[in-house]
């Protein structure tokens, strides 16, 4: 494949000869706005039974048309507080989602929190509006009655950013300070339109943003995982376009090509300030949103890691306020002592007992992390600080089996940061291993202690601790990108296994910041099937094992057969390495 950089700086479409496929969009619902006119609500009014009401009167222009750098025309409605029409910065929620308005609330928020007018995971009207914002919410290209077909993000997708932002600043309301706000796929696309540098981009606000989603997300570990991104044809509505159909490409394209690199943009020419959240509790976006943090180029960047969920944490009181501090600092040039916010705030779960919120750091990763590694005894299942004398192997059947290895805590334990476990493992009667790890909290007697049920399942993909996966025969590391506390993969190629051969592989996971007790636990689950389930054990219930919980899109099709041996001992030391910070006292 031919790099799209090298064929157009500012491109428009993809280079015919990656043969990207599309599937036909959703047809718009019957309601969806469409057609030009201005709106005005009035301040009280209740767009949502139980919602929250408009603080102001609101101007509501629909429909504006802007030309993009191809011809292509999108159509973007802006909201302005009606007694101001010069002088606003505005909050761009950029996706494909559909901009008819009024929306529910994302599931978990409660209804009192939300006004409905905002699109699908993006800046609320009843919050911003009242604070001298104005809010643009475009169908991109594709959406809704917008031209041309639905990119999933990528360098076409983040140069129509470009050309949004530009517009906006240009406009007789604006007072040219442009940022852009909203999680998943709102985040996502951020970090591609930032990285095409427009100049009147002021900040950005991703929330629970994926990163590099070949190795985080479509084919995690390198195993195909396409289940959630085949969900969103079905939910993206455009009239007569196509979407990019990434689930497709994530089956078809299993190596790390440049396609997949057009949608990992080069965080280091992200230079604006940047307001980051990641969820601490939730697995879809977790993987991703850390390491594109790390590699923001921005000098000015915060991180802040939740307890809960996006969604419940995005249109929360308190963090709305936060944020409007970030933007009102650098959109309207306030001297509200923002910088005097720690880089990095983590809220530290303690399962079963009280959670740490938003403990102040100095960096990510954090300074005082100590990596100390736990190593595995296959013979008896336990974890522990010493390496193991004897040499030992434990095995499952590849197809449904699972081994796990126990650490009892003699003291209180923190971690927070990145935790890797490497592996000396075999395949009997099988060339290959699709391997999915989990660690978990368990109490003294061994029950799960699983974190904030009450936010994790009002979440799509929730898992019950810190998981991470590895088809073995992509287990060559990038020495590039890999760091002494994350392995990367390379992707390039696959190496499958000989009869009888042991190889070494190192797996990163989840970043996660928990608290244990003394006399809890931490397990390590080894799996020949996804353990990603919300909030269970892994005992077997009536219906089986369980296997993925509340949807298809966490099980990946694994491709084992055989039996998977793990081995320990002198020899083959296998450990888990986790950063262990001090606690509190």
């Amino acid at each position: 494949m031919n790099s799209i950089a090298r064929n157009d700086m500012r491109p428009s479409a993809y280079p015919a000869e990656w043969d990207v496929a599309f599937v036909p969009a959703t047809p718009l619902p019957e309601g969806y706005g469409v057609g030009r006119e201005t709106k005005h609500l009035k301040a009280g009014t209740v767009l949502i039974e139980g919602g929250k009401p408009l603080p102001c009167d609101v101007v509501w222009e629909q429909d504006i048309p802007v030309t993009l750098r191809d011809g292509v025309v999108i159509y973007t409605d802006v909201l302005r507080p009606a007694d101001q029409d010069t002088n606003l910065p505005a909050i761009v929620s950029w996706s494909a989602y559909g901009k008819s308005l009024p929306t529910e609330p994302p599931f978990g928020v409660p209804r009192e929190n939300f006004s409905g007018l905002a699109k699908f995971e993006g800046a609320d009207g009843a919050f911003w509006l009242d604070k001298g914002y104005a809010l643009v919410n475009p169908d991109v290209r594709g959406a809704g009655k917008s031209g041309g077909d639905i990119q999933n993000w990528g360098s076409v997708d983040g140069h129509d950013g470009y050309d949004l932002i530009e517009w906006v600043a240009a406009q007789p309301w604006s007072n040219t300070k442009v940022a852009l706000y909203g999680a998943s796929w709102l985040a996502y696309a951020q970090w591609g339109i930032a990285a095409t540098k427009p100049p009147h981009l002021a900040a950005i606000a991703p929330w629970n943003g994926i990163y590099d989603p070949f190795r985080t997300h479509l084919r995690w570990g390198g195993i195909p995982d396409p289940g959630f991104f085949g969900f969103l044809p079905f939910m993206i509505p455009g009239d007569t376009s196509a979407i990019e159909s990434v689930a497709d490409m994530a089956m078809r394209e299993g190596l790390y090509n440049d396609y997949w690199q057009d949608k990992t943009p080069d965080l280091s020419d992200v230079t604006v300030p940047a307001y980051v959240v990641v969820d601490g509790v939730t697995g879809l976006h977790s993987m991703g949103g850390p390491e594109a943090f790390r590699r923001l180029g921005s000098s000015e960047k915060w991180l802040r890691i939740n307890n809960t969920q996006e969604w419940y944490d995005q249109y929360s009181d308190r963090y709305q306020e936060d944020v409007l501090r970030f933007f009102d600092h650098y959109l309207k040039g306030d001297d509200n002592e923002w910088q005097e916010t720690a880089r990095v705030r983590a809220c530290i779960i303690n399962a079963g007992g009280e959670d740490l919120v938003d403990v102040p750091f100095a960096e990510w990763p954090l300074p005082e992390t100590r990596y100390e590694k736990v190593y595995l005894d296959a013979a008896s299942g336990l974890l522990s600080a010493t390496p193991p004398k004897q040499p030992s192997t434990s095995s499952y059947a590849g197809v449904d089996g699972s081994t796990t290895f126990t650490l009892k805590l003699t003291e209180a334990m923190t971690l927070v940061g990145y935790m890797s476990v490497r592996l000396w493992v075999e395949a009997q009667d099988a060339d290959d291993m699709d391997l999915f790890l989990l660690v978990e909290k368990l109490d003294a007697e061994g029950s799960l202690l699983a974190p904030h049920r009450e936010h994790a399942d009002t979440y799509p993909i929730s898992p019950p601790g810190a998981p991470g996966r590895l088809r073995v025969s992509m287990r060559e590391l990038d020495s590039t990108l890999s760091t002494e506390f994350l392995p990367v993969h390379a992707f390039r190629e696959a190496k499958k296994l000989s009869p009888g051969e042991v190889v070494p592989v190192d797996i990163g996971l989840t970043p996660r910041a928990y608290h244990f007790e003394p006399g809890q636990q931490l397990r390590l689950t080894v799996a020949g099937w996804n353990v990603r389930g919300t909030g269970v054990d892994l005992e077997a219930t009536e219906e089986g094992p369980l296997r993925g919980g509340r949807q298809a899109a966490v099980n990946p099709p694994a491709d084992n057969h055989g039996t998977h041996i793990i081995h320990s001992g002198p020899d083959h030391l296998s450990y888990i390495q986790v950063p262990v910070i001090e606690g509190p006292h």
